[in-house]
């Protein structure tokens, strides 16, 4: 297994969030509501993660002294983001009043991007770092399209992803096509946390008993692992079921009059 990075190799500023790990094939998910518990409690049981930023190679005490630095600012920024008033979602529309918000991620949830091509992608986004332009390479994880589309239905969908919005932004474009996701958020609306790009439900402006994030990465969710429906990371495996699966799962989330509930319910053993 080799570790994964969309772009790693070009700068320290300009990694896109997220560094896993690849494999060659994914294992066979459960179906149906089974597939919630199952991955709930596998994924509450790792050890979270700190992300680096091209600083392996350094001194362990410069690095640290970099990490403290990083998050002081983004103590103070977080700080301003508390002010009253201040949200990072515009107010609720007509269309969408009443609905559950979902925060959906974007890498490892719903597509997988590489420097390397990729016979099969699904589109090659050119991103500018520096003057130079590199090639993205995306693939769509299998039944994306059809769980966008009845997501689009049931909830106010919010895109938010840890990574550069160069890279996210015209990828989202390609993505959604249907204009699923009423506003997209990317990695300066995190908090940086422990190395790791949070992101900060409570700062949404939504109510966050009618609040839900679907993501790969249980760090992205620290700080609201009870809003959490947990998914597997996806990289290449063109058999998975996940979002296929997670459909009925969302319906029924989305009858919820307190998410805090329906989700312990179905966590329930």
């Amino acid at each position: 297994m080799e570790s994964r990075s969309i772009i790693t190799q070009v700068q320290r500023d300009e990694v896109l969030s997220k560094q896993v790990l690849v494999s060659k094939s994914s294992p066979k998910k459960p179906r149906g509501r089974n597939i919630f518990k199952a991955l709930f409690c596998c994924l509450r049981t790792q050890n979270v993660r700190q992300t680096t930023f091209g600083g392996e190679h350094g001194p362990h005490k410069e690095e640290t002294s970099t990490i403290a630095k990083s998050d002081l600012l983004q103590c103070l920024q977080y700080q301003f983001y508390q002010i009253p008033g201040t949200c990072l979602l515009p107010e609720v529309t007509q269309q969408d009043q009443g609905r559950i918000c979902v925060v959906i991620d974007l890498d490892e949830t719903l597509v997988h991007s590489s420097f390397k091509p990729i016979s099969n992608a699904d589109f090659i986004v050119p991103v500018e770092i520096e003057g130079t332009t590199h090639q993205v390479y995306v693939l769509k994880r299998p039944f994306v399209d059809e769980f966008l589309r009845r997501m689009g239905e049931l909830f106010e969908c919010v895109l938010f992803t840890a990574s550069l919005a160069k890279y996210a932004d015209p990828v989202t474009d390609l993505l959604d096509k249907c204009g699923v996701f009423r506003t997209r958020l990317f990695r300066e609306s995190c908090v940086f946390h422990q190395g790791c790009y949070v992101k900060d439900l409570s700062r949404l402006g939504r109510d966050l008993h009618k609040t839900l994030i679907l993501d790969n990465s249980p760090a992205s969710y620290i700080f609201h692992p009870e809003n959490a429906v947990p998914v597997q990371s996806w990289f290449d495996d063109m058999a998975d079921t996940e979002l296929l699966n997670l459909i009925p799962i969302f319906e029924e989330l989305s009858e919820a009059e307190d998410v805090y509930t329906s989700l312990g319910q179905l966590r329930a053993p």
